[in-house]
């Protein structure tokens, strides 16, 4: 028995250090540097609009659908070629608690969706019926985030939808959550260069949007 505690001491002394050792440089030493990042010249804070909308976007779940994180040119230069943008540095998330990084591409990658895709009278047609942008789309509609009115009130933001897409004889009106989702969606744009990457200040330049008819 004294040999059977013997080795199951400094097995066990081992196993508890693997264990630290990974707890330090897997969790750690990356909170650290992630909390010291600054952020870019070219980022600023969510307004309050954002924010808001940013809540649907995380409510809504769709993460589980979108990335937002372009690779490095190392692994794939798939991301680039899509339009998405440089890839993808920490102090791009300096304001983003939490982070909707993702790890499925049902969709496009996102981070730069703002920069490519600018129109919110776009975003608010493929929110309500993302078919009458593109027929082959998988993406669900957001019905719920809009109104259907006999006229428009003083204010009221109408969707321009293709014929077969409009409810007879109504108008389809975006409400608050919609236009705060569109607007926290317009405000993903990290296209601006950052530094130490000569690689990442490259212009792949964005896909143009399909205009709506």
């Amino acid at each position: 028995e004294p040999d059977m505690m013997n080795r199951l001491l400094p097995i066990s002394v081992g196993a508890i250090a693997i264990l630290a050792y990974a707890t330090v440089m897997l969790v750690i030493v990356p909170g650290i540097q992630i909390r010291t990042q600054d952020p870019p010249p070219g980022l600023v804070p969510y307004t309050k609009q954002q924010l808001d909308g940013r809540q649907q976007y995380v409510s809504m779940g769709c993460v589980y659908c979108h990335s937002q994180q372009p690779r490095s040119y190392e692994h794939t230069l798939a991301d680039a070629a899509q339009g998405w943008g440089r890839p993808s540095v920490a102090a791009d998330y300096v304001y983003d608690r939490p982070h909707q990084l993702g790890t499925m591409r049902t969709g496009p990658d996102l981070l730069n969706v703002g920069a490519r895709l600018p129109s919110a009278e776009w975003h608010l047609t493929h929110l309500y019926q993302p078919r009458a942008i593109f027929d082959w789309s998988v993406m669900p509609a957001y019905p719920f985030m809009f109104e259907e009115k006999d006229k428009a009130d003083a204010g009221d933001v109408v969707v321009k939808l293709p014929p077969q897409f409009r409810p007879e004889g109504k108008i389809v009106v975006a409400k608050k959550e919609a236009l705060d989702l569109v607007a926290y969606l317009q405000s993903l744009n990290r296209s601006y260069p950052v530094d130490g990457d000569v690689k990442a200040v490259r212009d792949h330049g964005f896909a143009k949007p399909r205009s709506v008819r």
